[in-house]
């Protein structure tokens, strides 16, 4: 072998090494995007196979070949067909998420005493409940944290369709640190060093015929 050919070799493989290094190597493990629900269009493939970057898919619960939520199969699944019959956007798995970032940040607003986050997610009633608590707790002169350390399990329960007026009632199990303080700091009610398992179901309501897609909370009550 003539050392031009050679040298042409040590080339190509360098080259090699580096297209290898640049790609690396799938080993199926890899971490998606974390894009937000919905937010993740897939690429359209051609006949041939093809992606075209020009043509953009958006998942959505009307896809032909999409496995049928096994909500459908639980305790609510009666109730979740009839919602679905009425919207078909609605999707059951789809609803936990979204329930369970609305239970977060309802938790979070609630101990905060932040009016305005609570006023877009709950329904007059429950919303009017909610800033009377925080009324009284503000008069004592008293400070809630309410730590969410971590949401166990959130199931669907309860589904109806009564008229046009969908209502979905969600079973949370969450891991959470509550604790009052008063005007000195001092702790009034819970401790700040135990984690507490608390159970809640929370029913949300929307109109299937209206525009609006967001859900508003509009009852609470202590799971049994």
């Amino acid at each position: 072998m003539s050392i031009e050919l050679l040298i042409y070799a040590a080339v190509a493989l360098f080259l090699v090494f580096r297209l290898f290094s640049v790609l690396g190597k799938r080993t199926g493990h890899q971490k998606r995007p974390d894009f937000p629900p919905g937010a993740a269009p897939e690429r359209e493939e051609s006949r041939s196979g093809e992606a075209q970057d020009n043509v953009v898919r958006i998942p959505s619960a009307n896809d032909g070949d999409a496995p049928e939520s096994a909500q459908f199969s639980g305790p609510a699944g009666e109730g979740l067909r009839a919602i679905r019959g009425a919207d078909r956007n609605f999707d059951p798995d789809s609803f936990v998420d979204g329930a369970k970032k609305a239970f977060e940040m309802i938790v979070t607003a609630y101990a905060e005493g932040d009016r305005k986050t609570l006023k877009n997610l709950l329904d007059k009633a429950t919303y009017d409940s909610f800033s009377g608590a925080i009324d009284a707790r503000e008069k004592a002169g008293h400070r809630m944290e309410d730590m969410l350390v971590g949401i166990d399990s959130a199931e669907i329960t309860e589904a109806s369709l009564d008229k046009d007026i969908a209502r979905v009632t969600v079973t949370f199990a969450s891991q959470q640190v509550n604790v009052t303080y008063d005007g000195e700091g001092r702790v009034v009610d819970g401790d700040p060093s135990t984690v507490e398992t608390v159970s809640d179901e929370w029913t949300f309501a929307r109109s299937v015929k209206s525009s609006d897609p967001n859900w508003q909370l509009v009852e609470t009550r202590v799971a049994a």
